[in-house]
């Protein structure tokens, strides 16, 4: 089971697909204490891999000691970050703390591009720099990319990129309009664009030596099983079955991308939040309404929550960007 903490509002960039909006701080942040608890609640729900991340996460002072504190418990702490603020001795640090692994943005080969959507001159050769420092100082690390329509072209490529930088794998985002992204939504890929980006992800995961995971795309399981691959990942969409989202004030959400709460951990023990929220309840019925209601594919791919819940205002509708056709949907058809 996975948990990511968005450690901090702060950010020293203004992306403009953002979901949290990043920027200044947030209203009462977690405190250094109150954040310890958080993680020894998490621990105590059974979570495996706890994310750190942001806004920008090493913006946070404290951020070591928290990945200590993790990873004294027993969980497997790794960071999303933009990369600017990864010197080697901050990466050594990090790394001297427990963190197993960071997550580094990069939007484009193109460097005019890169810094165009994150709002910030020299964004591209600083994550760059960023990847430099986790390599000196023994961290691995993999490069996380939001795909739009003006970058999809360059995905496949950016995965040999990957694998010439050292990076031990290339997570893909497909964007889902929340947060500032709403301001964009016309950027994100449609159904054909969706299928034929992972179908294009799945094939090139075959030819290159370290893991391609779409994300935000949990299609990608129907695809790679007919292609007769075999995903390490039990399932596309994880939000509130093996997956949550903690926000800087403590607000927990099944997903980033779905910002509705199941309650806050200064309220209440986060392992309690996970055990009995009645939306986590509701997500792990797995009871889709629609076609993926009727998909055999449902228990391994799940349909986006998010995107059902935007477009169709219920986490529980059917996935709006998918073309394929349920068997017993195509015999009422024909």
């Amino acid at each position: 089971m996975i948990v990511s903490w968005n450690t901090t509002n702060e950010c020293n960039m203004y992306c403009d697909h953002c979901y949290r909006e990043s920027g200044p701080l947030a209203p009462r942040e977690l405190t250094t204490g109150e954040a310890r608890d958080m993680i020894e609640g998490i621990a105590a729900a059974g979570f495996r891999i706890m994310i750190f991340s942001g806004g920008e996460c090493l913006m946070r002072s404290d951020l070591e000691e928290l990945v200590a504190h993790a990873s004294a418990l027993g969980l497997r702490p790794v960071l999303g970050t933009n990369g600017s603020l990864l010197t080697r001795e901050r990466a050594q640090a990090l790394k001297d703390a427990g963190c197993l692994a960071a997550g580094i943005s990069l939007d484009s080969l193109e460097a005019a591009k890169h810094d165009a959507l994150r709002k910030y001159d020299g964004a591209f050769e600083e994550a760059l720099a960023g990847m430099r420092a986790c390599r000196e100082a023994g961290l691995p690390y993999q490069i996380h990319t939001t795909v739009m329509d003006w970058n999809r072209a360059e995905v496949p490529e950016m995965a040999d990129f990957a694998v010439a930088q050292g990076a031990r794998a290339f997570h893909v985002f497909f964007l889902v309009p929340v947060g500032r992204a709403a301001a964009i939504e016309e950027s994100s890929l449609r159904a054909a664009e969706y299928e034929q980006l992972i179908d294009k992800l799945m094939e090139k995961a075959e030819t290159v030596p370290i893991e391609i995971k779409p994300t935000c795309a949990p299609q990608f399981m129907r695809i790679a099983l007919r292609r007769g691959m075999r995903p390490r990942f039990s399932k596309g969409c994880l939000a509130g079955t093996s997956y949550c989202i903690i926000g800087p004030s403590g607000s927990v959400q099944p997903c980033a991308y779905m910002n509705i709460s199941a309650g806050n951990v200064r309220e209440r023990p986060f392992d309690k939040i996970w055990r009995d929220s009645p939306m986590f309840k509701r997500l792990r019925t797995e009871d889709y309404a629609g076609r993926c209601g009727n998909c055999e594919y449902s228990k391994r791919c799940g349909g986006c929550r998010a995107r059902a819940l935007y477009y169709h205002g219920d986490f529980m509708a059917e996935e709006p960007w998918c073309l394929y056709k349920p068997p017993q949907e195509e015999a009422s058809v024909g």
